[in-house]
C-alpha cells in the first residue's frame, strides 16, 4: 500500500464508494471524519478495507443504540482516533477530536464557562434513568468537553482531523485552531459541513493548512 492517505467526509452509513476508492488507489490509509452511522458493525461494513480504516466519531454516531454499539462495539473500536495520536506506517502522526460542541456541555461561541470539564463531571449529576452505560446520556458521547482538548493538546502531530471545523469556517471554531498550533500540525481535515472547502488565502495566518471534505466526499493527500 504505497498510495495516498484517503480523507473520508461524512459516509452516514454508505461505503462502497470508500472501498472503491480505497483499493483503487492502494490507500495506505483509509481516514473517516465522523457520522459513521453503519446498519452493522464497522468492521463488517469495512471488511475489504479494515486493516487501512482510522476513524473518528461524529454527533449522529450517538442518536441511537444501534449506531452507537456498531462504532464504539466494533471490531474497530481501537481504530478511533478521538483524543490520542497515532503514527501510521508510512511514519505520519495523527490525531482525532470527534463529536461536536453542545450548549448543554459546552459551546465557545457563547461566553458562559463551560457547564463541565469532562464525561465523569457530568455523569454525576445526570439522573439515574437519563444515562447511558453508567454515564451520561447518549447523545453526549459525542460531545467535546474542554478536557478533550486540554488532554489533545499536550499532544504533538502532523495531522489533526475532527467532526467540527475550524475557525476559518463560517460554522467554524477558534479553539480548533489554537488546538492545532499547540499541537504543532501541518494540516487539520473536517467533515460535518458537508461542503469541500480549503483555507489557502488564511493559511500563513493560521500556521497550518486546512480542509473540509463533503459529503460522502473524499481527499486523498498528499
Amino acid at each position: 500500500m504505497n498510495g495516498p492517505i484517503l480523507f473520508c467526509g461524512d459516509p452516514h452509513g454508505q461505503w462502497q464508494h470508500i472501498i472503491d476508492a480505497a483499493l483503487q488507489n492502494d490507500a495506505r490509509a483509509v481516514i473517516l471524519l465522523g457520522d459513521l452511522e453503519p446498519a452493522r458493525p464497522l468492521h463488517i461494513e469495512l471488511a475489504a478495507i479494515r486493516e487501512r480504516v482510522w476513524y473518528i466519531h461524529g454527533n449522529h454516531d450517538t442518536d441511537h443504540a444501534d449506531n452507537f454499539a456498531n462504532v464504539w462495539h466494533s471490531e474497530l473500536a481501537e481504530r478511533n482516533l478521538h483524543g490520542r495520536v497515532v503514527t501510521l506506517p508510512c511514519g505520519t502522526r495523527i490525531s482525532g477530536l470527534g463529536g461536536v460542541f453542545r450548549g448543554a456541555v459546552w459551546y465557545p461561541k457563547n461566553t458562559q464557562a463551560p457547564k463541565f470539564r469532562n464525561r465523569e463531571e457530568q455523569a454525576r449529576i445526570t439522573l439515574c434513568q437519563d444515562r447511558w452505560q453508567g454515564s451520561v446520556p447518549l447523545k453526549h458521547w459525542s460531545s467535546i468537553y474542554p478536557d478533550d482538548i486540554e488532554q489533545l493538546s499536550a499532544l504533538q502531530a502532523d495531522i489533526l482531523i475532527t467532526h467540527e471545523a475550524p475557525g476559518y469556517h463560517e460554522h467554524g471554531f477558534h479553539e480548533l485552531d489554537e488546538l492545532a498550533r499547540r499541537m504543532g500540525v501541518r494540516m487539520t481535515v473536517h467533515g460535518h459541513q458537508h461542503d469541500n472547502i480549503d483555507s489557502s488565502l488564511r493559511w500563513a495566518e493560521q500556521g497550518f493548512e486546512s480542509y473540509g471534505v463533503g459529503l460522502r466526499g473524499l481527499m486523498a493527500w498528499p
